[in-house]
């Protein structure tokens, strides 16, 4: 393969080929195909697709999410994504920074295995191995009393001088950990929250008793299908984002040892790709059997006769 053969691939599997996504059944397709993308580009750049860039159906000019409310297909494309998010098609997370990750519905319990609270049900804990701010805390137990809140409910039922800064902050703190989520959003109350396990029960229960050897080796496997092959570094550099750089070393030398990827050559570098499926053995050739008929019936011998004896016998 060459770099060259090897843009045209994930460019027609990010849609950035002049082909973008319109329609809700585009994007669900869109999302389904990647896995997981950025929803606006990250600068340095991260080697992943992006939900703006297959909207544009380009890579060019697109907006950072600093730049978003100036581009009139950002709201187009967020829009769009919301209503991924309605339908539970896809989900959020916050482990980029600066823009949102989304993953798709099939790949999300992988994703919680390895990102995921173990125990969803609980109030956070402001003490401990796991511990959350008193803040964060607090927020936690008011969506989970109230039902889903916007930030401007969530200050007024927290009451006191709450800063939106200060309130940004534990709400972060309990995204970041899936303890949360952004179910819906319009331009005139902004986000509305409620809590994971509430919004989607089933696939916390599958994350929940996914081990993370296995949720990240899945993870992985997506991620090479998703950008057709990479550099390990370039690997490790993006699971680094939610996973140490050792766990996602560990899950590649897994996959590595099971044959499920390999490396190949990309314009001389060295990269992992997805091991492509063997061929189907063909089926030996057979020769034909000749039906031999079966030899015709012997008529009975007659015996012999003796004219003499007949003679006798006259």
């Amino acid at each position: 393969m060459t770099d060259r053969e090897m843009l045209e691939l994930r460019s027609e599997k990010w849609r950035t080929n002049g082909k973008p996504i319109r329609t809700l059944e585009d994007a669900h397709e869109f999302i389904e195909s990647v896995g997981f993308c950025l929803m606006y580009p990250l600068r340095p750049a991260v080697l992943a697709p992006t939900f703006i860039g297959a909207y544009a159906g380009t890579e060019q000019d697109l907006p950072t999410w600093q730049h978003a409310f100036a581009d009139p297909r950002a709201q187009k494309a967020t829009e769009l994504m919301v209503r991924l998010l309605r339908q539970k098609s896809a989900y959020e997370a916050n482990l980029f920074g600066e823009t949102n990750f989304l993953v798709a519905g099939s790949v999300f319990s992988y994703f919680y295995g390895v990102v995921g609270d173990r125990n969803p049900r609980q109030a956070p804990k402001t003490t401990g191995r796991s511990e959350y701010s008193p803040l964060a805390a607090h927020t936690f137990q008011a969506i989970q009393q109230k039902g889903r809140m916007t930030k401007a409910q969530l200050k007024e039922v927290l009451g006191g001088e709450l800063s939106t800064a200060a309130l940004d902050r534990a709400l972060n703190e309990l995204w970041s950990r899936l303890r949360i989520t952004r179910v819906d959003y319009n331009p005139e109350e902004g986000a509305f929250w409620d809590i994971m396990f509430r919004w989607s029960p089933e696939p916390v229960r599958e994350g929940m008793n996914i081990s993370l050897a296995e949720a990240l080796t899945a993870l992985v496997s997506k991620y090479l299908d998703c950008v057709v092959a990479a550099e390990q570094s370039e690997v490790e550099d993006f699971f680094s984002n939610f996973v140490a750089r050792s766990r996602a070393r560990e899950a590649i030398n897994a996959l590595i040892a099971a044959r499920e990827i390999q490396f190949v050559h990309v314009g001389g570098r060295a990269m992992l790709q997805i091991t492509p499926p063997r061929p189907a053995p063909t089926p030996r050739m057979r020769r034909p059997q000749i039906q031999r008929s079966a030899p015709a019936a012997t008529p009975p011998s007659q015996p012999l006769r003796n004219p003499a004896a007949d003679k006798e016998k006259k």
